[in-house]
């Protein structure tokens, strides 16, 4: 990944994580580049990306600015870090539905070889303005990893920070998979969207270090609230 990128992702994943009442204006490019390790002109190549994206406002001698109606909905991309997979997750407001120990389903088997159960825990996210549903996830986790997850620590962050940072789970990768599907009985009920309309379908696979799945995550997005975004970047 470029550098540049990764510095947007890390920042992009705090400006969503904020405080309600933390203040909107972020410090300089020079202090930001201080504090990421980076160059003017890299700091510089990432906020114009969160400009871009309508998370923060520029103003000549009078410095850059969080956007407070900024819409937090964005793309869903398959390039990142931990960091970029949380910003991905993070700004909405969050409601546990609910967990338990389940057999482990079928179309996992192959990702829990050693498990005869996994925990499954589901949320709903809403917009943190509107209170608009846009999207919900089912997780299934390892049961010994499970058992030191917090449930208000969910209400609070995603699922990857959870694991990363408050349980500690050493992740190696991430892959993703994001495909195009209709929303079912459920999906349309929890999303207020009429049945088998579109929906993007991701599935987040997490590895530890030992190359083992601690988590498979299956987060179903509104197809007008969301775009599927791939970048590309030459060598």
């Amino acid at each position: 990944m470029p550098l540049w990128y990764q510095v947007s992702q890390s920042l992009r994943a705090s400006i969503l994580g904020r405080p309600q009442d933390a203040s909107l204006r972020l410090p300089t490019e020079e202090q930001l580049a201080t504090h990421y390790g980076v160059s003017v002109l890299t700091m510089r190549q990432a906020l114009k990306e969160l400009e871009t994206e309508g998370l923060i406002s520029r103003h000549r001698r009078r410095g850059t600015f969080i956007e407070p109606r900024a819409r937090r909905a964005t793309p869903v991309r398959l390039l990142g870090s931990v960091d970029a997979i949380v910003a991905q997750q993070s700004g909405d407001a969050t409601t546990v539905l609910g967990h338990g120990t389940v057999p482990v389903p079928g179309d996992l088997a192959e990702f829990f070889p050693d498990c005869g159960e996994v925990v499954s825990f589901r949320r709903l996210r809403r917009d943190g303005e509107s209170g608009e549903p846009t999207n919900w996830a089912e997780n299934a986790v390892r049961p010994e990893v499970a058992a030191r997850i917090d449930l208000t620590d969910l209400e609070r962050w995603p699922m990857t920070k959870v694991l990363h940072d408050i349980v500690g789970v050493k992740i190696s990768r991430i892959t993703d998979t994001v495909e195009a599907r209709l929303a079912d009985p459920i999906t349309a009920d929890l999303l207020q969207v009429p049945l088998l309309s579109p929906i993007l379908h991701y599935t987040g696979v997490t590895y530890d270090e030992k190359g083992r799945v601690v988590d498979v995550a299956r987060i179903r997005y509104r197809g007008d609230r969301f775009s599927f975004s791939l970048t590309v970047e030459a060598r």
